[in-house]
């Protein structure tokens, strides 16, 4: 096999490579931490650990040249070191926290007990400030989903949130990338929402289940893949991947509802705006996030 990198450096917290023919930054991760899973390796990549020549850098399929020096945070340093991973801080007061979160960051720790959540991770922020300060989940998005999220700095907030959600959170929309050329303009889909054994989600027959409702606009038609525009409202879980698949269109990526491919590397769902009456002072708030690098590559 053509050898690709050198290991130049190696300390307590850091590790070097140098870059001895052209190769993609992943293939590279890969070949680097051959005793890890895939997952795992990509996980690396996510949490802003990788740095090319000093820059740090999240994209997969990012070339690599012949005497690029690349740097890897170990993860135990990475926690040390405070970071927020995988997080960027959109708006912050005394009563909530916007965040644009990334694709691969769970919303909440499973049992396995994951350091890198929204919720452990914004905890650690918030008692950074003041170790009696507190944060509260609002809301998840699917951890290989994108973008906004609102947290909540009082209990006060978060009820009031959570208690008054339909009145209060007057817009979700997202951004979603789906498989083939989608026909209509726009819609809407309703269904009602059950939930197998084996947590998958799907539209019920006869009525029974949780009421989802769905609002979408066609953006552009490019490739046998559709740019879509999607509004909530109602809010189930994975009701857009269930509402894409009931339409003959599956997220790309998404082949736990039918998707066949992955040609971005990641589920093309994401939350890109959100807007909310602020629960103190009345206001009508509206955030957006960047559009996913990949989004627009495949959209080219």
């Amino acid at each position: 096999m053509k050898e690709t990198f050198k290991q130049v450096k190696s300390s307590r917290d850091i590790l070097g490579f140098r870059i001895v023919s052209e190769v993609e930054l992943l293939n590279f991760l890969y070949d680097a931490f051959p005793n890890r899973s895939r997952n795992s390796v990509k996980s690396i990549l996510r949490r802003g650990q990788v740095s090319v020549n000093g820059r740090e850098t999240t994209q997969f399929d990012e070339k690599l040249h012949s005497g690029d020096f690349v740097t890897i945070v170990k993860n135990e340093a990475a926690k040390r070191l405070g970071a927020l991973v995988g997080i960027h801080i959109i708006y912050e007061d005394d009563d909530v926290l916007i965040i644009d979160k990334d694709e691969g960051i769970l919303s909440v720790p499973t049992d396995k007990g994951e350091y890198y959540t929204v919720h452990q991770q914004m905890m650690d922020y918030v008692k950074h400030q003041h170790p009696r300060n507190r944060i509260f989940i609002v809301h998840r998005l699917d951890q290989d989903t994108s973008g906004i999220m609102i947290l909540a700095k009082t209990e006060e907030a978060k009820n009031h949130l959570q208690n008054n959600w339909q009145e209060v959170v007057p817009e979700r929309t997202y951004l979603a990338i789906v498989e083939g050329d989608v026909k209509e303009k726009e819609g809407t889909i309703k269904s009602h929402l059950l939930e197998t054994r084996t947590h998958l989600m799907y539209s019920s027959e006869d009525g029974e289940g949780l009421e989802a409702i769905t609002h979408y606009k066609k953006l552009e038609s490019k490739n046998n893949y559709t740019f879509m525009e999607v509004g909530l409202e109602t809010g189930r879980k994975n009701q857009i991947r269930v509402h894409m698949k009931d339409l003959g269109h599956p997220v790309v990526g998404d082949k736990k509802y039918g998707a066949e491919g992955n040609p971005i590397g990641r589920l093309g769902l994401h939350a890109q705006a959100i807007s909310f009456i602020h629960p103190r002072t009345g206001r009508n708030i509206r955030y957006e996030a960047k559009t996913p690098t990949a989004f627009k590559r495949i959209m080219k």
